[in-house]
């Protein structure tokens, strides 16, 4: 069982059954939980054919190690797309001549953060960004951690974690997509940048930020505004901002 982990959350699990079921093995509810929402995640359940163990809510705590809500997934790993599948979404992004909508991508460079990888992917998704992109070396992994926090983010949105990113900016780059860096050297606010035709966002690592091959292969670089003391922003809550001004500058 060592390669397999738990995903647990009424959200989490709940994406898993609508999305990937079959990445569930075995399905874990509390006892004496009969509330709507557990009724409709157990029916769904046992319409796939998943196995479904009713216990206590002291089994359930011995299994993992935070807010469970009653519901545990025993699952296979999740799914991890490399170089050749980015090149495939892209290659069905940019071909589809019938959408209007610009490709969106989110780089994460250096993200080793369990909470802030499901964090960046779950805003990912409410942004709609097509694919989160990270380097396969020093990154979080789709952990049990990631998917819990991401809420579903991790089974709908695309992680790709290549060999080399720097390479697969340059090959971003040769496909028509620009790519914006975020850091606090630039002059230039992201509220004053043209993010509306096909775009990469990239985010760096806290205290360090991009690495300097990544900067390097940036078409533009650009900060965000601090008013206050602090000089950044936690990198989630960072991302959130950047893609949502995104979302905003397309949608307006």
């Amino acid at each position: 069982m060592s390669d397999k982990h738990w995903i647990f959350g009424i959200h989490a699990v709940d994406a898993l059954l609508q999305r990937q079921p079959n990445q569930i093995e075995e399905l874990w509810l509390q006892q004496g939980r009969n509330d709507q929402r557990m009724q409709s995640v157990q029916q769904h359940a046992e319409k796939l054919g998943i196995h479904c163990k009713i216990l206590t809510r002291e089994e359930l705590d011995k299994q993992v190690d935070g807010r469970h809500q009653g519901v545990l997934a025993l699952c296979k790993p999740a799914q991890v797309l490399r170089d050749r599948d980015l090149t495939i979404l892209m290659d069905n992004l940019l071909g589809d001549t019938s959408s209007e909508r610009q490709p969106l991508f989110l780089i994460l460079d250096g993200i080793t953060d369990p909470h802030n990888l499901g964090a960046c992917l779950r805003t990912a998704d409410a942004a709609g960004v097509d694919a989160v992109i990270a380097p396969k070396d020093n990154s979080a992994s789709l952990n049990a951690t990631v998917r819990k926090v991401a809420c579903g983010a991790a089974e709908s949105v695309p992680f790709i974690q290549v060999t080399n990113l720097a390479r697969t900016m340059k090959d971003i780059q040769q496909r028509g997509i620009w790519i914006t860096g975020t850091t606090g050297n630039s002059d230039d606010s992201i509220f004053d940048a043209d993010l509306k035709g096909p775009l990469a966002i990239v985010m760096g690592a806290e205290g360090k930020g991009m690495r300097r091959l990544t900067t390097e292969n940036c078409d533009y670089l650009v900060k965000l505004p601090m008013a206050g003391s602090v000089s950044s922003l936690n990198v989630s809550v960072a991302t959130g901002v950047c893609l949502f001004e995104v979302v905003r500058q397309r949608e307006s």
